[in-house]
């Protein structure tokens, strides 16, 4: 364990999450809004979280920096461990190191994540001197260095704008520049182009996957589109209202997707649709927290669903290589 005031080493050490819930208060009551949630996210490689709205990704992915716990996100049970340490058990400073320096994170909209008072070069500036014993001309020019790496061909100039100045993708790509200020070991990217067109879509997907493999870094994909797993990520795991309900390579969930769940979402992507026939959808909605079944939580929309299904203990578990799934009726026809 670290001792206060003691630095983690600037290595690329694993990342778990180890049976993590998490809680948030509705109503004055603590429910869980996420549950029992494992991942393990390797050097080297992208693990793609995918589900629907409302299943817990974002809440899941701001928990490995903490993010939530001014907004009333608490900490049930498990573990986020970094190397062995755990980020619940460490102190402030060590959790300010750990934030950008370690695990950086890029969020969904880069209007709200940059603030519109402050220049651009103000902001990068600050992040980078937050880390780095620089000088402000030393932490200046390595926004610069930041931002050409990312694409900006006038960097300069835009330091000097403000972010409404500034389109969503260039916008987005001084977000994923200001992660990359201390040279992190991991990235999570909380659906990094869902606010932005198709064209600027392909060219940030491009970026960060050049980032990603000349660095050797640890990606986490916050997402709902399996195409965008497909083509960007080694690992996947599915997440249904709170829980992972299925986890592999990519190759495996999709050459063989166990999960009725799973295989649901991968047949709503426009690209397996029949030309002429309406796209298909998932009957029903994600229940909230504090409304989930007593046993499997896709249960009430499950074409597969017995009453063994709301048995509280149903929980079981099949696996083979690289692939894991929890359900009852694995290898059944939809």
């Amino acid at each position: 364990m670290l001792e206060r005031g003691e630095v983690i080493g600037h290595t690329a050490a694993m990342l778990e999450l180890s049976d993590l819930s998490l809680s948030v208060s509705i109503q004055g009551k603590r429910v869980d809004a996420v549950s029992a949630v494992s991942l393990c996210l390797q050097p080297g490689r992208v693990l793609g979280l995918v589900g629907e709205s409302g299943c817990g990704k974002s809440l899941t992915a701001q928990a490995i920096l903490r993010l939530g716990e001014h907004q009333g996100v608490a900490k049930s049970s498990g573990d986020i461990r970094l190397d062995g340490n755990s980020l619940f058990a460490m102190s402030n400073e060590q959790l300010r190191k750990v934030r950008g320096g370690h695990i950086a994170m890029i969020f969904q909209e880069p209007m709200t994540a940059l603030n519109p008072v402050f220049s651009i070069g103000s902001q990068v500036v600050e992040v980078i001197r937050l880390h780095l014993d620089l000088t402000k001309q030393q932490a200046r020019q390595r926004a610069i260095d930041l931002l050409q790496n990312v694409g900006m061909q006038d960097a300069e100039q835009v330091l000097k704008q403000y972010p409404d100045a500034l389109s969503g993708g260039m916008r987005q790509r001084v977000l994923i520049a200001m992660a990359m200020a201390a040279d992190p070991d991991y990235i999570i990217a909380d659906e990094p182009t869902t606010a932005l067109d198709v064209s600027v879509q392909k060219r940030i997907i491009a970026l960060l996957l050049d980032l990603q493999k000349k660095r050797n870094l640890g990606l986490l994909l916050v997402t709902h589109d399996f195409g965008l797993v497909a083509e960007m990520c080694d690992d996947v795991a599915v997440m249904y209202a709170g829980q992972i309900v299925e986890s592999g390579t990519v190759s495996e969930i999709f050459d063989h997707p166990a999960h009725p769940y799973t295989r649901a979402l991968m047949g709503c992507r426009p690209e397996v649709s029949l030309p002429g026939k309406p796209l298909p959808v998932i009957s029903g909605q994600v229940p909230p927290p504090g409304r989930w079944p007593a046993g499997c939580h896709f249960a009430k929309r499950c074409p597969l669903a017995t009453d063994e299904c709301n048995n509280p203990v149903a929980a079981d578990v099949w696996s083979r290589a690289n692939h894991v799934t929890r359900c009852l009726h694995v290898g059944e026809p939809c």
